[in-house]
């Protein structure tokens, strides 16, 4: 049977089948895809999807359970509502939030002679350079389980060439997350900065607070139409109170910092309205100035293809703000070295220029100065200086020189105590290559040049025995004679570039004075979930080489004052010493510490009391097997949670690396760990330990035969 339709009928069914496909896609477009097909129902996390809602509860520790709903409402704030609950008890925290970010974009000069992407010897700013809000478009969204993680990435962010999601990461057992933006280009040569912050169009808080420099608590009522200013704060942490309690805004606390020569408070948080005239709304957050210290400004490193991880950390509490910046306060100890039984703690590499630009320029020479008083609050025990690095008279005149020398020691010797030594050393930049840093175990007066026919060692009536040097054999000599350790400053990068490469073939090199080099976060790279790995690869490649080397943490820093925020670009190294020893015995005990690897690098988050390899520590040679299987014991002791492990070994050619994910840790932890490892045909052994926030700590190696 044929069955006819006249063109009115059909133009109608038309009309009403257009008339649903609208409506269909409408109904897809106001409600964005949620992905649950990762998400493990036994991690102790509760989620709900429902229509552009996610609710997410997480187990919060002794506060309680944490409790997010985001709202996928491209119109409608992301974070509807931030609270705590426990029992029947729910405190809603904050609402109406988004999170906001300012993406500052700028050209790397990439140079071979400079250390391609390991340079510091660049000045971004001064180069044109562009901010971009970065947008977000709530299209989609899953949520992640990660051991005792739970990621929520919601898609998509970008920014000029930028482009990415944004990801919300819980952790079991603490009130804390992290939100980033995470982003990637496929332009080269890019350096970047970022701004961030949670902001709102209605008001959200009742107050602002924030530790002054002085490290007292300032509050500020909220007038919800004041223009942003940037603060300066200590712990790097902004703060919003609501009726119910209080959010916490803090970076990753050394992650977040590039590196600099000063370590100069830039004032790196912000609150207020119109934040950089591009983040519409009432908010608070971090920040960067995109001119530094204005001397070399680096930026950040953002390679092509790269995801930068653009973040930053909550805390939320139902406490009034002096009690949750208390709480944030133990990520870093206060910002302090804690002791370990057993160890002391040493910085190096300290331009301070107290000699040159105090003592002898006739100024009031003060009985405690600022900077031992920095450092003695900060828990160091014991500084290692790089003074006479710019001003002084390294080669001469000799009476100029014999003259600060003796006011470099007379100070330290005056200025240590029965728990802190200040210790002189010196980072000369002839005889070697490159730059280097010099220790003594005991004040040496020696000068950077000797003139033909006068002899390498004379003694002279007021100083006493003056060494002369004219090359690098009569440094060895020297060194030798004095029983001195030397070492390549910031090794691969600024006046060290291709060293200590160019030099390993050098008697010097080669001899027990030559302990490796020294580590800093040069470069900065938010794609890393680690910090700098450039001194790290050359330990590996200088203990491949064949030689028992070693690498100390340095801080390679002029200014120390209690205004800077010194805590994020300092690190530290514990070495295994009982007890200090008196400056006017010498301090050799310090030197043989570091000579013979019984140390391990911190940030200070993450610490490393013990580390055994078949039963001998760092600096000590193992026996192994034939089976090569090996034991790996390790303590440790950090505050944010854990990311994982890195067991490297070698075989004097190739480096290798075995991850161990320990994101199944919580906040502020403390464990035994034992890994058996495969070391058959490896010469050595090293571990890197890092947490969520790129903070870390790592060992020196364990020699294998």
């Amino acid at each position: 049977m044929i069955l006819y339709r006249s063109s009115e009928n059909y133009n109608f069914l038309k009309s009403i089948a257009i008339l649903l496909l609208l409506v269909i896609c409408k109904r897809s477009g106001a409600q964005p895809l949620i992905d649950l097909s990762k998400f493990d129902k036994m991690s102790g996390v509760s989620v709900k999807a429902s229509k552009q809602l996610i609710n997410i509860n997480w187990p919060a520790g002794k506060v309680g359970d944490g409790k997010l709903i985001l709202d996928l409402e491209q119109a409608m704030p992301l974070f509807k509502s931030i609270g705590l609950s426990k029992g029947s008890n729910f405190k809603e925290i904050a609402s109406g939030l988004d999170p906001a970010y300012i993406l500052t974009i700028g050209k790397r000069t990439l140079d071979p002679k400079s250390g391609g992407w390991d340079v510091f010897f660049d000045r971004v700013p001064l180069k044109p350079y562009q901010s971009y809000p970065v947008e977000f478009n709530k299209h989609s969204a899953s949520v992640i389980s990660s051991g005792s993680h739970t990621i929520i990435r919601i898609s998509d962010m970008h920014a000029s060439t930028f482009k990415g999601a944004l990801e919300i990461t819980l952790y079991n057992g603490s009130p804390l997350f992290n939100v980033a933006a995470v982003m990637a280009t496929e332009a080269d040569s890019t350096a970047i900065l970022y701004d961030a912050g949670l902001v709102s169009k209605g008001q959200t808080w009742q107050n602002i607070s924030w530790a002054n420099v002085k490290n007292e608590l300032q509050t500020t009522p909220v007038k919800q139409e004041k223009a942003a200013i940037n603060q300066e704060v200590k712990y790097r942490t902004i703060i919003g109170q609501s009726k119910k309690g209080s959010l916490a805004l803090f970076p990753p606390p050394h992650q977040y910092f590039y590196p600099l020569d000063e370590a100069f408070n830039l004032k790196f948080t912000w609150y207020g309205q119109n934040y950089g005239g591009k983040i519409p709304g009432f908010g608070i957050g971090i920040r960067q100035d995109p001119l530094g210290d204005k001397r070399y400004v680096p930026w950040f490193n953002a390679p092509p293809e790269t995801l930068q991880r653009l973040n930053f950390f909550c805390l939320i509490g139902a406490e009034a703000p002096a009690q949750i910046l208390e709480e944030v306060k133990k990520f870093t100890h206060g910002d302090t070295y804690v002791p370990i039984p057993g160890h002391k703690t040493m910085a190096s590499h300290f331009h301070n220029e107290f000699i040159m630009d105090v003592v002898l320029k006739g100024l009031p020479v003060p009985e405690n100065p600022e900077f031992k008083e920095v450092f003695k609050k900060t828990g160091v025990n014991i500084v290692h200086l790089a003074e006479f690095h710019g001003p002084g008279h390294p080669q001469g005149p000799d009476e100029e020189r014999l003259k600060e020398l003796h006011a470099l020691h007379e100070q330290c010797a005056r200025l240590s105590d029965d728990d802190f030594l200040l210790l002189p050393g010196e980072e000369p930049n002839n005889f070697y290559g490159g730059h280097w840093l010099s220790f003594f175990p005991k004040p040496v007066n020696w000068i950077m040049s000797r003139k033909e026919g006068t002899p390498f060692v004379t003694t002279d009536p007021m100083y006493g025995k003056v060494y002369r040097i004219a090359n690098k054999d009569e440094m060895l000599k020297l060194l030798e004679m004095e029983n001195g350790l030397a070492w390549t400053a910031h090794a691969r990068t600024k006046a060290s570039t291709g060293y200590p490469d160019a030099y390993k073939d050098e008697s010097f090199y080669k001899s027990a004075t030559f302990m490796g080099a020294a580590w800093k976060a040069i470069p900065a790279d938010l794609s890393l979930p680690t910090l700098s790995k450039r001194v790290l690869n050359l330990l590996d490649d200088m203990s491949n080489w064949g030689l028992k080397k070693h690498v100390i943490g340095e801080s390679d820093i002029f200014s120390i004052t209690q205004q800077n925020e010194m805590y994020a670009h300092l690190n530290v190294n514990y070495l295994q010493l009982d007890k200090l020893p008196d400056f006017k015995d010498g301090w050799k005990p310090v030197l043989d510490a570091m000579r013979q690897g019984r140390f391990f690098v911190s940030t200070g988050e993450v610490l490393l009391p013990d580390f055994t390899v078949n039963g001998k520590k760092s600096g000590e040679i193992a026996q192994v097997d034939r089976s090569g299987v090996t034991k790996v014991v390790l303590s440790a002791n950090w505050t944010f949670p854990l990311s994982f492990a890195e067991i490297i070994s070698g075989d004097g050619n190739k480096v290798y690396r075995e991850r161990v994910n320990l994101n199944y840790t919580k906040a502020f932890g403390k464990s035994k760990f034992e890994f058996k490892a495969n070391m058959k045909g490896r010469k050595w052994v090293r571990i890197e330990l890092w947490d969520i926030a790129a903070n870390g700590a790592f060992t020196q190696p364990v020699w294998l035969q």
